[in-house]
């Protein structure tokens, strides 16, 4: 088997091939939306994010310094449960401390604890005390901060985002808007559906206007790379979907 095919036990009849696409996709492993790198099964439409498909059988992080999460192919018990990370529902495959019944998708469990692009540098905290840029709350889910601590974005808020924006993943055209995984031309679609900070950042500026857009700028920047760490591929800018900067428009 080459280096680019694993097996999977979630998907045992056929190889998963690594594989690369800028069009958004829904991961068969823990029902999450995904981008950039995933293996694939294209008989069968079947992909799971990177950390889907070789994940830790067990995993410790800063933010749970006495817990020990146990990487499960389902949820445990019959009650619904939630990621402490992004507050959204687990449906699949999960990380789970059974000490403390905490929950982590897989792509949360891994975000970065610093994104850095070398123009923006964010640092992800499990609260923040000041105001998120889509939300306007402080608190909630954990939060990715910029290092001049001027912007703030909720894990949470960003998953919302996606599933607003990208609504058909889940209720409508079916995975890959009704295969639009392969198209180059369902990419430019799907521009018009990425979320934007334009009008909805919360934090109210009161500099000159050429400050105002340059501060604009860069909240855009930080929410790309966000989103691209929340979709379980932080090293994707993502430049055919979502754009240089989404603030623009």
């Amino acid at each position: 088997m080459k280096y680019n095919e694993i097996s999977h036990f979630s998907h045992p009849q056929h190889i998963l091939k690594f594989e690369y696409t800028e069009v958004p996709f829904k991961c068969d492993g823990c029902k999450e939306v995904g981008i950039g790198s995933r293996y694939r099964c294209s008989y069968c439409d079947f992909d799971l994010h990177m950390h889907c498909a070789i994940p830790s059988l067990s995993i410790s992080h800063p933010f749970y310094k006495k817990c020990s999460f146990q990487f499960m192919s389902r949820p445990p018990g019959d009650t619904p449960r939630y990621c402490n990370a992004c507050e959204k529902d687990v449906t699949g495959f999960v990380y789970h401390c059974k000490s403390c019944g905490f929950d982590l998708h897989p792509c949360c469990a891994k975000l970065p604890m610093v994104l850095d692009d070398g123009e923006v540098k964010l640092y992800l905290y499990r609260k923040v005390s000041s105001p998120c840029h889509k939300c306007g709350r402080k608190g909630r889910s954990w939060s990715y901060r910029s290092a001049c601590k001027k912007y703030n974005l909720h894990v949470a808020c960003v998953r919302e985002m996606l599933v607003e924006n990208w609504h058909e993943l889940y209720f409508g055209h079916g995975k890959g808007f009704g295969g639009a995984s392969s198209g180059g031309g369902s990419t430019r679609k799907l521009e018009t559906r990425i979320p934007s900070l334009k009008n909805t950042l919360q934090t109210p500026h009161k500099r000159s206007k050429g400050k105002v857009k340059k501060c604009c700028e860069i909240a855009g920047l930080a929410l790309q790379f966000v989103i691209s760490a929340v979709l379980g591929d932080p090293t994707t800018l993502i430049a055919g979907v979502i754009g240089t900067l989404m603030s623009r428009g």
